[in-house]
């Protein structure tokens, strides 16, 4: 190699020109793909000041809209680097997403639907009080080129068509990765501090990890049919970005038993997602006029043209990764993402965990990389994220089973068109048959309300590690939710998410500030209220000392900020005087219930529980 080069971490400045030793290409941090956890991650890392290098092995960003709903935990994480917004002018939300439909076809007869993405008029309140922010469709192909156009716009080197094949951990602790450029045939080696599996559902690095895989038996096979077709007029009655077709009458191909239209462009570009025969054998290979003639069925309208643009396949899934990074004596490599969990796309949960799993290291990482924290405190991310992990997992499969019911309730599951029809007739028939099916329709579709309005799962993630402390804590963590898939625990309770309230500056002409925003941005956040004074004294001491600034403020009233709707009260569950400190990630760190003697003793010894500010 003629020209190798050094891409520093925290310390770089201007443009990584410095030549490299050890045969290799140099740098602090080597993220292996550049999908919404490797983007991410670079872009989190960026918004801390520390740079790298991101390969991926396409020649670009994603050409098909794999993923798409972007929820209010992941834009929340956005939002912390000024991103929810660029997502958002890029993305499809409100009435255009606000219904799930099943129906014979695009154009043909409505079964059912129901609210979907927050947008039940019964739960808006429930949202409103969980975040600022508001679920979008956002998909893939968009969501990747902000992420990267952010990370390399702030430091980070990006390289195509660059295979990861291998990696060796040499006895300094570093990483040395193998890498073959795609495009010239020649390989080249990396040597970093650190390495990120961000490699997706086939990962080289957690197989060459060994991390054990836990498993349950896939659910099959689908098959994505992006199109081209103008369903304006069939759907600008009915929106919704999710459409299930079920046709009991026809012979349908065992590939295409059941179709669900996913909206990428209103109303114009749809993926339609393919579930064969359940049961049947996978072993088939449609042609190109079968996709065409099977779209056009499920389209309803032979007057509209259609244009298939990709077809591909994918297994549904229900893996987790036991642990997700290397042994703590040696934390240097971390998986994450689809690389650590694998799931259908049911409740639109893979690429938000992915982003929510980046945010929760990104910050680690830094405050190790600037002398901030210890090393230690790398070892906090796998117990954090595994367990979310794994019950998203769960979630999305059983998300995925609760549609049988509702198969069942239309008849789509008898083996053939005569029975299959003589079930959904039974839908009006005035009969107790008929009745009992009938409240079985709806029972059912009111069952996918897990997979619609899953705020529990989304928002109430309950972080147990050494970097929540909660020695101060009477009672043990309160109980979830009687239903915590639908509904969001909110708490301050040390490993929660901050809660969320709208407050207003007592200067008029300001724009209101949730908690949220005071929080993050690189930093640890106390609140306090009156009579707190010493807590927001202390943090600027404690933060001095420790090198890391501890941002302080007041709630209440006459305060440096007003809790005119008095939400934050209601939400903090501490008195007045008392505190929360918030990470960087915006989980709460710990949470002091009223006033102590030696605020300043008290803070210092909690931010060097969590492995901030020691060596």
């Amino acid at each position: 190699m003629d020209r190798l080069f050094t891409v520093n971490g925290a310390s770089s400045t201007g443009l990584p020109v410095q030549k490299a030793q050890h045969g290799a290409v140099e740098t602090d941090l080597l993220i292996v793909g550049t999908g919404p956890a490797g983007g991410s991650l670079a872009c989190f890392l960026a918004s801390h000041g520390i740079r790298g290098i991101v390969i991926g092995v396409t020649s670009g960003c994603a050409d098909t809209p794999r993923a798409h709903i972007t929820n209010p935990a992941a834009l929340e994480c956005l939002r912390d680097i000024g991103l929810e917004e660029t997502c958002i002018q890029n993305a499809t939300h409100g009435e255009n997403m606000r219904h799930c439909r099943w129906g014979y076809s695009m154009a043909g007869e409505e079964y059912a639907r129901i609210h979907s993405w927050g947008n039940d008029p019964k739960r808006r309140g429930d949202f409103d009080a969980a975040t600022p922010c508001r679920h979008v469709d956002c998909p893939q192909t968009q969501l990747e080129p902000i992420l990267i156009r952010y990370a390399t716009l702030n430091g980070w080197i990006c390289r195509w068509n660059s295979k990861f094949l291998s990696f060796e951990t040499l006895p300094d602790g570093k990483v040395m990765s193998r890498i073959h450029d795609e495009m010239t045939g020649a390989e080249y080696c990396i040597r970093s501090k650190y390495l990120f599996g961000c490699d997706g559902g086939r990962s080289t690095i957690m197989r060459d990890l060994g991390i054990p895989l836990i498993k349950q038996p896939g659910q099959g096979l689908a098959i994505n049919v992006l199109a081209r077709v103008d369903l304006t007029k069939h759907i600008g009655s009915r929106p919704g970005n999710l459409h299930w077709n079920i046709q009991p009458d026809i012979e349908h191909p065992h590939w295409g038993w059941a179709c669900i239209a996913r909206m990428i462009k209103p109303w114009h570009e749809w993926m339609f997602i393919f579930l064969p025969t359940p049961g049947a054998d996978i072993d088939f290979n449609p042609s190109a006029a079968d996709y065409h003639k099977r779209v056009q069925e499920i389209v309803g309208d032979p007057s509209l043209p259609v244009t298939i643009l990709d077809v591909s396949r994918w297994y549904i899934n229900e893996i987790v990764a036991e642990y997700y990074s290397s042994p703590p004596s040696t934390p240097s490599i971390f998986c994450l993402g689809d690389a650590v969990h694998r799931h259908p796309p049911i409740n639109g949960l893979g690429s938000n965990t992915c982003i929510q799993d980046a945010f929760n290291l990104a910050w680690k990482v830094a405050y190790v990389e600037k002398g901030l924290a210890s090393p230690r405190l790398l070892t906090t991310y796998s117990p954090e994220r595994q367990p979310v992990g794994a019950g998203v997992v769960a979630r999305a499969n059983q998300g995925f089973r609760d549609h049988g019911p509702v198969w069942d309730a239309l008849g789509a599951l008898a083996p053939t068109p005569a029975e299959r029809m003589a079930s959904f007739n039974e839908l009006k028939a005035a009969t107790p048959a008929g009745k009992a099916r009938r409240q079985a329709l709806r029972r059912a579709v009111e069952g996918t309300a897990h997979e619609f309005h899953a705020l529990g799962t989304e928002m109430t993630q309950r972080y147990e590690s050494d970097a929540v402390y909660t020695g101060d804590e009477k009672y043990p963590r309160p109980k979830l939710p009687e239903d915590p898939v639908l509904q969001h625990q909110i708490s301050t309770y040390p490993g929660s998410r901050l809660p969320h309230a709208w407050l207003n500056s007592k200067e008029p002409g300001l724009k209101q500030i949730s908690t949220i925003d005071l929080a993050g941005h690189g930093a640890f956040c106390l609140l306090t209220g009156i009579g707190g004074e010493a807590w927001k004294e202390a943090a600027g001491t404690v933060g001095a000392e420790l090198g890391g600034e501890i941002r302080a403020y007041t709630i209440g009233w006459g305060q440096d900020w007003e809790d005119v709707y008095f939400d934050w009260e209601r939400r903090r569950e501490i008195e007045e005087e008392g505190c929360v400190l918030a990470r960087p990630d915006r989980f709460v760190a710990w949470r002091s219930m009223g006033m102590v003697g030696d605020c300043v003793g008290k803070l210092r010894e909690v931010m060097e529980s969590i492995c901030i500010g020691t060596k």
